[in-house]
């Protein structure tokens, strides 16, 4: 087994998010008209599909389900690869500027363990997303955005999401994000956009529901 350090997270990370831009995202949009994803088991998925059908992206493999319930799949290799399986026009054209290279011939290097994490991560945000929605009367399917690859919903004009990681914190993590900015710089409100939790903090489902909650009581405490 591949050991996952950060550098094999990160590369996994950036392979599934040039795939979930320039396949998923990519022919749904060209279809449907919306870049919208969901997470799912093992990875992620069209939201709305591609003409009947779905595109997942599962650990190392891309899965096509077709509208009669067959499936095939393929090892991701190239984004161009990809994309002819899927059998869509490879790059998002249409919406906004895409945060990934869509070189069709470059290699995706996912690493089967790594992507199980991020899988994880997201199942993980995802229940958590739904209960503290749920919990403060809001109740609303959270969204997996390819532009930062992140799992998320809005409420009251606030941001509550679930990240694979990034350039700035390269560990999974949780966050807060206040669109008018953070009430203060303390312990809690420790991101320039808001706060985050990464996965050394973040154990359990409960432990992430908490966080959103401690989050929405701190703001309405501020603005009370």
């Amino acid at each position: 087994m591949t050991l996952t350090t950060p550098q094999v997270l990160a590369e996994t990370r950036e392979s599934w998010h040039r795939v979930a831009e320039h396949v998923l995202a990519a022919g749904q949009f060209a279809a449907e008209g919306t870049i919208r994803l969901r997470p799912c088991p093992g990875g992620f998925v069209t939201a709305r599909g591609v003409a009947g059908r779905h595109l997942a992206v599962l650990g190392d493999q891309l899965v096509v389900s077709e509208p009669d319930g067959l499936q095939r799949s393929t090892a991701l290799t190239t984004i161009g690869e990809a994309a002819a399986f899927a059998e869509v026009a490879p790059g998002l054209r249409g919406t906004y500027r895409p945060a990934t290279p869509a070189d069709p011939d470059a290699p995706l290097v996912v690493d089967r363990e790594a992507a199980r994490r991020l899988a994880d991560w997201y199942a993980l945000g995802d229940v958590a997303l739904r209960r503290f929605t749920e919990d403060v009367g809001h109740p609303q399917e959270p969204v997996l955005w390819p532009e930062h690859l992140d799992l998320g919903i809005t409420l009251d004009e606030v941001n509550y999401g679930c990240s694979p990681g990034d350039v700035t914190v390269p560990d999974p993590y949780l966050y807060v994000s206040l669109h008018a900015g953070p009430p203060r710089a303390d312990d809690f409100w420790n991101a320039p956009f808001g706060a985050v939790a990464t996965t050394d903090r973040i154990s359990a489902i409960g432990y992430a529901v908490e966080f959103f909650t401690q989050a929405r009581a701190l703001i309405d405490r501020s603005t009370s």
